[in-house]
């Protein structure tokens, strides 16, 4: 069943991206609590907030106010892939070499996991 309202579909969002509410409202710039107005429909949603969640999140405009056409206009796998990469920049140097090795050892884990 889709999403209804524009709270509920926010919920998706985050449930997708797999981010807490104060997560998600970091990221568009506003405090949990006023973000979590929004999600429970005791405060309205600015064009602001849906301008910053769709150019942030990569969220199609048209389906967080209506519901309609796809909710990414990237997908899923790019996504993550920005939100990584992101996390990457904020490291320090010893810090992204550690990611980068543990990166290569799950990837020697799936590849031997899909030979079995």
């Amino acid at each position: 069943m889709e999403p209804s309202s524009i709270p509920e579909r926010i919920k998706t969002i985050r449930a997708a991206l797999k981010l807490s509410q104060r997560a998600f409202a970091k990221g568009v710039f506003v405090s949990q609590g006023y973000f979590a107005d929004i999600e429970t429909g005791n405060r309205d949603i600015s064009e602001r907030i849906i301008h910053l969640i769709s150019v942030v999140y990569k969220v199609n405009k048209e389906w967080l106010k209506t519901g309609k056409g796809e909710m990414f206009t990237t997908s899923m796998t790019e996504v993550k892939l920005e939100h990584l990469s992101g996390i990457f920049y904020e490291l320090d140097a010893l810090l992204q070499d550690y990611l980068i090795k543990q990166a290569d050892e799950l990837l020697i884990i799936q590849k031997k996991k899909m030979k079995d």
